[in-house]
């Protein structure tokens, strides 16, 4: 079961949109949080460690990613990566449940928002879909669309 789980994850990461590829990432960060906050809560430092370990993996990568050249927002984006990359790792040191909520707060409206943009992008390159008349099939079957007259 896990290889084919990882087979699917794989697959569905190679053949993602840079776009897809974004918000898979903040998807994945919020889940590390949230898990590393359950885990200081419930007194598991070890786990909300290694939580807060990959969140900062991700963090160092979309830090990477950025080219904070391409639009006049990329430095304060920076900036935000920067500060929240220093909460992680400070909450991950001290094992403070509040910074780990802060970090949330900072990223939860970041994966909204890409989302958002996301989903934008991808209605305006999807092709629209062919209108068919609906009237020759309700006249074909005598009983209009929703089977009735």
């Amino acid at each position: 079961m896990y290889d084919a789980r990882t087979r699917y994850v794989a697959a569905a990461v190679e053949t993602a949109s840079p776009a897809r590829l974004l918000t898979m990432l903040y998807d994945r960060l919020l889940l590390d949080v949230d898990r590393a906050r359950l885990a200081l809560e419930e007194g598991r430092r070890p786990d909300a460690t290694q939580h807060l370990a990959h969140a900062q993996e991700i963090v160092a990568e979309l830090v990477a990613s950025l080219d904070t050249g391409e639009w006049d927002g990329g430095d304060r984006l920076l900036s935000i990566y920067t500060y929240l990359l220093t909460e992680l790792i400070g909450a991950a040191g001290t094992g403070d449940v509040a910074r780990v909520v802060g970090c949330r707060e900072i990223v939860e409206p970041l994966a909204r928002t890409w989302h958002e943009a996301a989903d934008s992008v991808a209605r305006a390159q999807a092709p629209a879909a062919p209108v068919t008349p609906a009237a020759p099939l309700a006249q074909s079957t005598g009983t209009g669309l929703l089977g009735v007259g």
